[in-house]
């Protein structure tokens, strides 16, 4: 199969890709290589992809429609997987408009392109964030999510509704997926265990929010790109639910998923793991949550399960070991 992926120099997306190709299918990557962090290491990523003929880089921003068009036209994709996006929910704080041009106008133009290329499935990330102040847990994918917290999780949110309306006008098969709290080797320098793993060698304290008390649904990389690969195959089709638990639109042919194992995971405890695979201790400097932030986050994979056969079950302990040797040996430390 033929896939245009966006965000392939993206820790995610690297990976999804890296999966995909040897698997034996052709990957076109889009990617701005924008300098939220650390450029070198998206180009680190993408020179791996690079190594075979099965990959093919695009680097522009998804806000340049003509671009999008041109690639789209030449690649030929049966399948656009939609990983872009502006991420993490304190920059949302400090940058509000790049939520909007990419989240939003770029998802629009990557939808444009499904439209008019008739894909055979559209899919796009999307967050556990949306979930917002609900307090009912697990969070299940047929609950409201009409309370978000942030801006990235309201443009989420929006990107959701958006494929929603174009599944419904136009047919295309569409499934959003809602990430919860993903980690692994080649992971962003802005994400929790990159900075935990970095201040400890550097022998500095690290920052724990919520007093240490929160919780959250940590999905290892390679098992949320197992659940990804697998839902390719499950092309949601209007009026016809493979499950009582039915998150299929009564009007389009679309679906939400959650990614994550349903195994909610003690932030104490996800320091106590790096320090065991670290072999020193942590210095921790405890205080109190950031705007935006939610106490805990618990991930409903009972709809994945029964889609796919599949659900995240890395254990903390051999996760985080994998990202330390990464780590240690992409850094030389």
């Amino acid at each position: 199969m033929r896939f245009i992926i966006t965000g392939t120099a993206g820790f995610i997306g690297f990976h999804l890709a890296r999966r995909l190709i040897a698997d034996g299918h052709f990957v076109a990557g889009v990617d701005g290589m924008t300098s939220y962090y650390d450029v070198t290491l998206k180009r680190a990523r993408h020179a791996l992809l690079g190594r075979t003929n099965a990959f093919r880089e695009h680097i522009f921003m998804l806000e340049d429609f003509e671009s999008l068009q041109r690639v789209a036209a030449e690649e030929e994709p049966d399948v656009i997987i939609h990983l872009a996006a502006q991420a993490g929910v304190r920059y949302s704080l400090e940058n509000p408009r790049a939520y909007v041009d990419a989240n939003l106008v770029g998802t629009f133009n990557v939808m444009e392109v499904a439209r008019t290329l008739e894909v055979g499935h559209f899919l796009l990330a999307s967050t556990s964030s949306v979930y917002g102040a609900n307090v009912h847990m697990p969070f299940r994918e047929v609950e409201r999510t009409d309370h978000p917290l942030t801006l990235y999780a309201a443009t989420k949110k929006a990107t959701e509704d958006m494929a929603h309306s174009y599944a419904h006008l136009w047919k295309i098969p569409t499934t959003a997926f809602r990430f919860f709290t993903v980690y692994g080797p080649w992971g962003r320098p802005d994400m929790a265990l990159f900075k935990f793993v970095k201040a400890t060698l550097a022998g500095e304290p690290i920052d724990v929010y919520g007093q240490g008390k929160m919780q959250r649904d940590f999905t290892y990389v390679d098992d949320l790109v197992e659940s990804i690969v697998r839902l390719v195959k499950c092309a949601p089709v209007e009026g016809q639910p493979v499950s009582e638990i039915n998150s299929l639109s009564p009007a389009a042919p679309y679906r939400v998923v959650n990614i994550g194992g349903g195994q909610p995971v003690g932030l104490l405890d996800y320091v106590d793991a790096v320090e065991k695979c670290l072999g020193m201790p942590v210095k921790k400097r405890f205080l109190d949550m950031q705007k935006g932030d939610v106490p805990a986050t618990f991930a409903c994979a009972d709809l994945l399960e029964q889609l796919v056969a599949y659900k995240p079950t890395t254990p903390i302990d051999v996760g985080v070991r994998n990202f330390v040797d990464w780590y240690r040996s992409y850094y030389q430390v």
